[in-house]
């Protein structure tokens, strides 16, 4: 049984060590979501509390899941908050632990975010992920629209200039 849960900033907090490994985890493994291999703990507990930050702010969502009491994936809203955006949002970091993959737990985490974005009237929602990765598929499966990519947009995880596909979808 996977539990999703939002987190507070105080919350979170509470889950540092476990953010921490859960991001690093994914890293390691080959996830391109902003850091480079091997992934450095402090870097790891840095990028925390920047989203502790901004969920304090109330600018950010986190949810977390959790199997058994053991956090296995998490997945993150970034509002945004100036007056002509107020109905769009940036889902980020949909991460689920390498040994729990393919239990649908991404699945969950992006059905519950996507809630969260209705309950926060958000009406459009964009992300973007590393192109010709086994997350095209998944998102399309979703019914997400693919807008195009660009070329060389961020470094692989080991470093190599990679394209991005870009994605929304209106809910």
């Amino acid at each position: 049984m996977v539990d999703i849960t939002r987190l507070d900033e105080a919350g979170a907090r509470r889950r540092l060590d476990d953010l921490a490994a859960l991001l690093t985890d994914t890293v390691d493994n080959g996830a391109s979501v902003g850091f480079l291999r091997p992934l450095d703990e402090s870097l790891a507990r840095g990028y925390w509390h920047e989203v502790f930050a901004a969920v304090g702010k109330g600018t950010r969502i986190l949810l977390i899941a959790c199997a058994d009491g053991r956090l296995v994936g998490s997945v993150q809203l970034d509002l945004a908050m100036r007056p002509n955006g107020r109905h769009r949002a940036e889902v980020q970091k949909l991460i689920v632990l390498s040994r729990d993959r393919r239990q649908g737990i991404a699945t969950r985490l992006m059905e519950a975010i996507e809630r969260e974005a209705q309950a926060a009237s958000r009406s459009l929602l964009v992300l973007d992920t590393e192109a010709r990765s086994g997350a095209e598929p998944f998102y399309e499966s979703l019914q997400w629209q693919r807008v195009g990519s660009i070329p060389n947009f961020a470094l692989s995880t080991d470093g190599v200039p990679t394209p991005n596909v870009i994605y929304y979808k209106m809910i």
